[in-house]
């Protein structure tokens, strides 16, 4: 055998995964405290006038971003593309899919991703995948599905999340005010990642996803489809967090032990444990009962609030920059969403 083909052989050898070149965050300029959130309440001519400090007590949230008036959620998606695509030195041409992963968008039609590609400069095929907070991961699960089959070299998963202008801030009771209590939460970002073929043993290891989908009607913004295609008082996040904290919990831990021992890890493994994150008091709760060392949890809700699909990504940017994990480190990305679904997935960056 010559040394060509053991070179060859040897190559075919090494395990292709998928990776994450680089990883980037947008956030708006505006900071909107918990304070003021209970103003914009009581000022909003309902009957209930929130506690101070009521919010941040429930929620652990102390303040979070909101999106000026003419920013749109493609304008936060491609803030962050710009910026992995600077720092990843990959060219506009280089990028062959685009893939729009978010709870949020522009409109209806077309796909969000069109209005990215447009504003970006990348000229390919483009495309959105809508679940819930579960959008991000989602979109990576394509990608990585997609570059492993040889159809693509180049993805770029994009979010852009503006929850703040889905937010019911008339409130008459303390019943209406806990229905709304999940927009109260909300702040505005927006994340992208790009992903290409790795050989030298980073990348995405594992993955899984799962759904319990009778519990839909636990979280919905009920506006814009067959069901309720008018009206304003659709267009607001609602949710039964109770009912949606059990279900969580029902479906949650045995997925999370199962997956553990199918990629034959443990929670010490990681360096950092990225986890979406709806509420402080949630957080706590959920890494108690799972196990997951709070010392590995990037934290972001405080100071910025439920970030909808872009939570993950912006975390991870968010750990990069400061030298909390680097490369050759090991993490794993833990998804929850309304629907509901849940999903892990682990890699090495």
């Amino acid at each position: 055998m010559g040394a060509a083909e053991a070179s060859a052989r040897e190559e075919n050898r090494v395990e292709k995964r998928v990776r994450m070149v680089g990883v980037a965050g947008a956030l708006p300029a505006t900071v909107r405290t918990s304070s003021d959130v209970e103003a914009m309440v009581s000022q909003s001519g309902g009957r209930f006038r929130p506690r101070p400090g009521i919010i941040e007590a429930l929620s652990g949230v102390r303040e979070r971003r909101v999106a000026g008036n003419e920013e749109q959620c493609s304008d936060l998606a491609v803030s962050a593309c710009r910026q992995v695509l600077r720092r990843s030195g990959v060219p506009l041409e280089s990028i062959d899919l685009l893939i729009f992963a978010s709870a949020g968008q522009d409109l209806i039609e077309p796909a969000t991703a069109h209005i990215v590609q447009s504003k970006l400069g990348t000229r390919c095929p483009v495309f959105d995948v809508k679940n819930a907070c579960n959008s991000f991961l989602n979109g990576v699960q394509l990608a990585e599905s997609l570059i492993s089959s040889g159809s693509n070299t180049n993805v770029l998963v994009a979010v852009g999340e503006i929850s703040s202008r889905g937010i019911a801030w008339h409130a008459n009771s303390l019943g209406d005010f806990k229905r709304n209590m999940p927009g109260y939460t909300m702040g505005d970002a927006g994340a992208a990642a790009l992903f290409s073929t790795a050989t030298d043993g980073s990348g995405i290891f594992y993955r899984k996803f799962a759904s319990l989908s009778e519990h839909w009607e636990l979280t919905t913004v009920l506006s814009g489809g067959s069901m309720h295609p008018r009206g304003a008082e659709h267009s607001y996040i609602r949710a039964n967090s109770p009912r949606l904290k059990l279900a969580f919990r029902e479906i949650g831990l045995p997925f999370l032990c199962t997956a553990l021992n199918e990629a034959g890890v443990q929670f010490e493994d990681f360096k950092r444990i990225f986890v979406h994150q709806v509420s402080l008091p949630y957080l706590k709760d959920m890494l108690a009962e799972s196990g997951i060392p709070a010392s590995k949890v990037e934290v972001t809700v405080s100071e910025l609030g439920n970030l909808a699909a872009a939570t993950i990504p912006v975390a991870i940017a968010q750990a990069l920059e400061r030298g909390t994990i680097g490369q050759g480190d090991r993490v794993m990305c833990l998804g929850l969403a309304s629907g509901i679904s849940i999903g892990v997935l682990m890699m090495d960056i």
